[in-house]
């Protein structure tokens, strides 16, 4: 995995809801738990763009319901501030899908996509319709 190029602020902690961007069946993640983060004790995980977190569907096909999954965000609503000066931000909190391969498990993605994101994983920005 890639460093991402911007400096992204932690929008969004343990305990979060996010929407599913894709078509993989989900419509609703809990945020349980943030891949590689490493903090002090009782201190909530944060994460942001392009982070990979352990999420539990809250809402979506009953096949896919209550599985725990792995996910990256692709958009947060906190902004954050790229290398040029720009401050990006978005209206909605949402992640993908993907597997242990860090592949995305849908095929196609609703919404744009941070570039941040698809410099990380590149699988990503092939299925998405919009990268800003």
């Amino acid at each position: 995995m890639k460093g991402v190029s911007a400096k992204v602020t932690r929008g969004l902690q343990v305990g979060s809801l996010v929407k599913c961007a894709d078509n993989s069946g989900a419509k609703l993640l809990k945020i349980i738990a943030v891949k590689g983060y490493k903090g002090v004790r009782r201190r909530r995980g944060g994460c942001g763009v392009g982070s990979v977190v352990v999420c539990s569907v809250k809402k979506g096909d009953p096949k896919i319901r209550k599985e725990v999954v792995l996910a990256v965000i692709i958009r947060q609503r906190k902004e954050y501030r790229r290398k040029d000066g720009m401050r990006v931000r978005f209206e909605d909190n949402a992640a993908v899908l993907i597997n242990e391969k860090m592949l995305p498990r849908a095929s196609e993605i609703k919404g744009p996509v941070a570039r941040e994101v698809v410099e990380r994983f590149s699988a990503i920005g092939k299925i998405a319709s919009m990268v800003v």
